[in-house]
């Protein structure tokens, strides 16, 4: 898959490819252009389809197409959920003054909630400069939204809204007092403490800690579908919905925090170290870094050395936050506050806010790691290694990979993935259905047989001598010698030659990097996590595999007719009701951040990170 060119002959950007490569959660892309100027900052539902959006087909304004003819660079960050994506894209407008985006002249785009500080509070909805004593929760991504909450809050705490004006001069109890939205501390209705008590309740629900109040309303919900009251169920869903919807903290919003939240992925030996910073209460985005790790794999190490180098030339933060402990913490926080001047404290151990952070920064860390080992120069290199490790007299053009995936032999599928000098050839994916049992010569589980079909059905047409038949210059076989032995059968019944066999057989307790290749000379190595070579060969493995397990889990799901949350496991039927019913359907769990999945009775944080990678389309555990 070659690239195109510009006139000057260097490559030119292929937005296509990096769409290609991302994951279909919500986030936030930022376009750059060669210098490394902020072209666009946008928000998508799914990076892959937005971003991807811009380089099909259809016709686009000529502002939009002026814009794509600069960009050279796209970096993306995932954010937990839509809402976080279009508050993080409005911080990030803000901060970095893109050329291409409309800018807003100040913070009046999002409404906070405020409620005063007064002798009688008063709870009510603002926008623009945050100037009035009292306490400020939000933004919030919907006028809406903040009004609905109003409206609930003036039913459950019964808190003044009037303004000051009005509440200093009534002498008898107002309309909201007789519809009972009020308790009427203007004439005398409520003493202090009690007032102060509903405000403090008040403050606990905007803080999200609201659990007893969602469990209340649940049961209503249940109770008044099971006596037919499907009106007032409907009401009830909404109004949970809300609740939710609201209880989900935006955890793109720094506060007034001064920190940098740092995060390192590994693969193999290369590396990713992802900073998150937040300067005034601005975020200013994340941004990756690939050190050298000349054969290093210990993701502590790698981390240690980056802080130590990257700070010694920055200004370190008061606060550091790291997604792992490191060699020597102490004496690089003493050496930083010696640097700085003041104290700085390196924290990995965090809980709240600063934990959602460092979630949202391994995300990232490991989706920018996997973008940069798609790159052109990282992918040329890695080809050449494997020309030398093989003893090749060029540079394979062409490589293929097949692997099996199924659950206990249902649904059993065969992969094969295409890979040139560039990367991966998504268009010359195959897929192959493999029958078992009732007469098909393949029994459930039988991964030899069932290869052994894949194979045949790949090279068959060549061995029949069928025209524009494109074989592989290196054949990957994902397994061990009983693989490889079915992979050099139909070979040798198919008459083909000059087809290089590696086996690849995983390592002890499926270590990363540890794996053997079965040469074709019968010599078994292992190259070492450092190996380019290896490290290329696990790509096209690994995709291979997702590849497989895609379809396998495609195949299941039209063999069971039902929930796509029956594909997790550990989701009986029990948690899968819970789950609809907390959110009133799949497209509320869908938009639920992760801390929201685990509020719910019977879900765990584990659990409910595997169900939000299911909904997301990314592997169990990926990017959590």
């Amino acid at each position: 898959m070659s690239k195109r060119k510009d006139n000057d002959g260097v490559p030119a950007f292929d937005g296509k490819a990096v769409a290609a490569a991302l994951p279909l959660a919500p986030g936030v892309y930022r376009m750059f252009n060669a210098e490394g100027g902020v072209l666009y900052v946008g928000k998508a539902r799914a990076l892959r389809n937005r971003v991807g959006s811009y380089f099909n087909a259809t016709p686009k304004p000529t502002r939009i197409m002026a814009m794509l003819a600069q960009v050279a660079r796209i970096e993306v960050t995932v954010t937990r959920s839509e809402a976080d994506a279009l508050l993080l894209e409005n911080q990030l407008i803000k901060s970095l003054s893109p050329r291409y985006n409309v800018m807003l002249r100040d913070d009046k785009s999002y409404p906070f909630v405020l409620v005063t500080k007064e002798d009688w509070p008063r709870i009510a909805f603002h926008r623009g400069p945050r100037s009035m004593p009292g306490r400020y929760f939000g933004p919030y991504p919907s006028a809406a939204s903040v009004r609905e909450t109003l409206n609930l809050m003036h039913k459950l705490f019964r808190l003044r809204s009037c303004e000051d004006s009005v509440f200093r001069n009534r002498s008898r109890p107002c309309l909201q007092r007789q519809i009972g939205r009020c308790s009427a501390p203007c004439v005398g209705l409520v003493d202090a403490a009690e007032y102060a008590d509903a405000v403090r309740r008040a403050g606990l629900f905007l803080d999200g800690r609201s659990g007893e109040l969602g469990d209340e309303l649940t049961a209503a919900m249940q109770a008044a579908s099971e006596a037919l009251e499907f009106e007032q169920a409907a009401r009830l869903r909404d109004l949970i919905a809300t609740i939710r919807k609201l209880q989900a903290r935006q955890y793109v919003d720094g506060r007034n925090a001064d920190l940098d939240v740092l995060a390192v992925a590994m693969q193999g030996a290369s590396a990713c170290v992802l900073l998150l910073a937040f300067r005034d209460g601005r975020n200013l985005g994340t941004r990756a870094f690939f050190p050298k790790t000349n054969g290093e794999d210990s993701a502590p190490e790698v981390l240690s050395a980056f802080v130590s180098q990257y700070y010694a030339e920055q200004p370190p933060p008061s606060e550091i936050v790291l997604d792992r402990d490191i060699p020597e913490r102490e004496l690089i926080e003493q050496a930083l506050a010696e640097h700085a001047g003041r104290k700085v404290e390196l924290r990995h151990s965090v809980r709240g806010e600063r934990a959602a952070h460092l979630d949202l920064v391994r995300r990232n860390a490991e989706l920018a790691l996997a973008t940069e080992l798609t790159s052109s120069s990282a992918q040329q290199a890695r080809v050449e290694a494997l020309r030398e490790l093989l003893g090749l007299a060029e540079a394979p053009s062409r490589i293929e990979c097949f692997d099996i995936s199924h659950t206990m032999g249902e649904a059993t599928v065969a992969s094969c993935v295409v890979f040139d000098a560039a990367g991966p050839v998504r268009n010359q994916y195959r897929r192959y259905n493999i029958a078992v049992g009732g007469g098909s010569g393949i029994e459930p589980g039988d991964d030899y047989a069932a290869m052994h079909q894949a194979l045949q059905r790949r090279f068959r047409p060549a061995a029949e001598g069928e025209p524009d038949i494109v074989l592989p210059d290196v054949l990957l076989i994902d397994g061990g010698t009983g693989q490889v032995a079915q992979a050099q059968a139909v070979l040798q019944d198919a008459g083909l030659q000059g087809v290089v066999l590696v086996g690849v057989a995983k390592g002890p307790e499926r270590k990363a990097g540890a794996e053997t290749l079965l040469l074709p000379d019968g010599r078994e190595v292992q190259p070492g996590a450092s190996s380019p070579a290896l490290q290329l060969v696990q790509q096209v493995r690994d995709e291979a595999h997702r590849f497989a397990i895609t379809g396998h889990r495609g195949k299941r799901q039209k063999t069971r007719s039902s929930s796509r949350l029956e594909d997790i496991a550990g989701i009986g039927p029990r948690r899968r009701g819970a789950l609809l019913r907390h959110f009133g359907g799949l497209v509320g769990l869908k938009a639920a951040a992760v801390d929201d999945i685990a509020r719910v009775e019977g879900i765990n944080r584990p659990l409910a990170e595997r169900i939000w990678a299911s909904l997301h389309g990314l592997e169990a555990g990926a990017g959590q």
